[in-house]
């Protein structure tokens, strides 16, 4: 994970939770320096947290999250900001050619002299395979079955593509297509409430 910021605005709390400390940007304390962000609509207060986490003085700054605060003068703003999310869910029409990318960077990595296990997601990445199985048997208690049959003969290519790349590259996963549709498997199986890594020795969540 990119590291921990400088918390120059001293937001930086722990929640000890059974004998684990979690440490945690709070949106509480960003207030007391910042100004009243109780109206602040949810999506907003997000990117302010991941300002706050990640600012360095660089790429994230203080005067980031004042401009998210200064949203609310106007209900809108030009202003651009930093993000950077947890974790990436992908679906495979735009994953597959993510994966090509990385693996082509890695191509070039061994062209340079360098490792190619260097070349990884910075982040967690599902690749959730969906909206591909075709209906080509209907009918019969084993329609599912000889539809998924089908699709893996179909693109069998491509799913070994994909399986090299679960074991190739740390931080990504790819989710079968016979397991459902892309929000349906994130909600059922992906999404987590909190997330949390480990920078410095310490958890964040």
């Amino acid at each position: 994970m990119t590291a921990i910021g400088h918390d120059t605005l001293k937001t930086l709390k722990t929640l000890s939770i059974e004998g684990k400390d979690y440490r945690y940007f709070s949106l509480a304390e960003a207030a007391d320096a910042l100004g009243d962000i109780s109206h602040l609509p949810k999506t907003l207060k997000i990117l302010l947290e991941n300002v706050l986490r990640f600012e360095n003085g660089g790429s994230y700054t203080v005067e980031d999250a004042k401009s998210i605060v200064g949203w609310l003068e106007q209900k809108c703003s030009a202003k651009e900001v930093p993000f950077k999310p947890a974790r990436i869910l992908m679906q495979d029409f735009t994953g597959v050619p993510g994966v090509v990318d990385l693996a082509a960077m890695r191509d070039g990595i061994v062209a340079l002299g360098g490792k190619p296990e260097k070349v990884n997601p910075l982040v967690p990445v599902d690749l959730v395979i969906d909206h591909s199985v075709m209906v080509d048997v209907a009918g019969t208690a084993d329609a599912l079955t000889k539809n998924i049959d089908l699709e893996f003969d179909r693109n069998g290519e491509r799913y070994r593509f994909l399986r090299w790349g679960q074991e190739a590259f740390d931080n990504f996963r790819v989710v079968p297509p016979d397991t459902g549709i892309c929000h349906q498997v994130n909600l059922e199986y992906l999404a987590q409430v909190a997330w949390t890594s480990e920078n410095g020795g310490s958890t964040y969540v």
